[in-house]
């Protein structure tokens, strides 16, 4: 009887603090104190795929990561993931707090960096920028340059990739942003053209469409080009007008960089329509060089995110050097998440 009543007297009141081990009741409301542990249970999950995974980024045991998906779900009264045995899946409800709540789970884990760097200023920090090798050759180096000298003391890493590689960079946070050009954009990911290149048709000084007073897309039949590989965009342009037009043509040679195809042309091994971003002042005096927007579509480049993406202060003191003001353009609001 008086161990009854002990018990009874040191029972915790309803609603209070209390230990996951007094059981389910008392789990609960352990698991409904803090929300911000369980969106950042939440965020990983889904960012990860398992609740393996999740716990073993956040240092927690995968109990207690499952405990706080389910103290979320009750307390939000919906259903946010369908569970597998191999891998988690997000319903329409948990795509929006998941959309929501990742920007803040991040802001919450950088906090600390960019405080110190509101209050100091760039002193230190990490910037990867994902960039094909014509961004990175041709339009990045004068904007690098720029960013050294203003902050020295930040790491930055140029990461050579195109296309898909690009994107999974982009989505798996190990990019900051990207910049480069864009035919389809994703719906997760948002594009802001800043810089606009014209179509050129290159040949040899001595050949005889350099001297051809209008060249027509029918004119380039006969020779063989010379393009980037097939999965890259220009190829696809080119490949897309030819086919549009019902204009025969054959690739000499298919090679990756500006720089190669350049050279090949000025030997006389084929044409080519490359991008303005690549043409040199130095080139004009080894190649005739022709403006073909007429016929081929301009090439925009320009910074490239993640929806819902926290920027860090390295990220926007970059940006604004791009363009000073584009974090505020329709695409992004001030924060620098897209609004589309």
């Amino acid at each position: 009887m008086a161990r009854n009543k002990l018990n009874k007297a040191v029972k915790p009141l309803r609603g209070a603090q209390a230990s996951p081990v007094e059981g389910d009741e008392a789990g609960r409301f352990y698991y409904k104190g803090n929300r911000q542990k369980q969106l950042r249970a939440f965020v990983y999950t889904v960012k990860l795929g398992t609740l393996t995974r999740a716990a073993e980024a956040l240092f927690l045991s995968q109990p207690t990561v499952s405990l706080q998906l389910q103290a979320l779900e009750r307390e939000l009264g919906v259903r946010l993931l369908e569970r597998s045995r191999r891998r988690i899946n997000l319903t329409d409800a948990g795509e929006a707090l998941y959309e929501l709540s990742r920007p803040l789970v991040e802001g919450w884990e950088n906090l600390d960096r960019d405080f110190q760097a509101k209050v100091k200023g760039l002193e230190s920090g990490r910037l990867t920028i994902a960039a094909g090798s014509s961004t990175i050759q041709y339009l990045l180096p004068e904007l690098v340059r720029r960013y050294r000298e203003r902050f020295p003391a930040v790491q930055l890493q140029l990461a050579n990739v195109t296309g898909k590689d690009g994107l999974a960079l982009l989505r798996a946070d190990d990019a900051d942003f990207a910049v480069g050009s864009m035919l389809d954009v994703p719906n997760d990911i948002a594009w802001a053209p800043v810089y606009h290149y014209d179509p050129m048709l290159i040949t040899p000084l001595d050949h005889p469409l350099a001297s051809k007073a209008r060249v027509r897309v029918e004119d380039l039949s006969p020779y063989g080009l010379i393009l980037p590989p097939q999965r890259l965009s220009t190829y696809r342009l080119v490949d897309l007008v030819f086919q549009q037009r019902q204009v025969p043509y054959r690739v000499a040679i298919e090679v990756g960089g500006w720089e190669v195809i350049k050279e090949y042309v000025a030997m006389g091994m084929g044409i080519s329509i490359v991008t303005g971003i690549c043409i040199t002042e130095a080139d004009r005096s080894r190649l005739a060089v022709r403006n073909m927007r007429e016929y081929f579509p301009q090439r925009s480049y320009g910074v490239v995110m993640r929806k819902g993406k926290y920027l860090s202060g390295e990220a926007r003191a970059f940006i604004d050097l791009i363009r000073p003001g584009l974090l505020t353009h329709r695409d992004y609001d001030e924060s620098g998440h897209s609004e589309r």
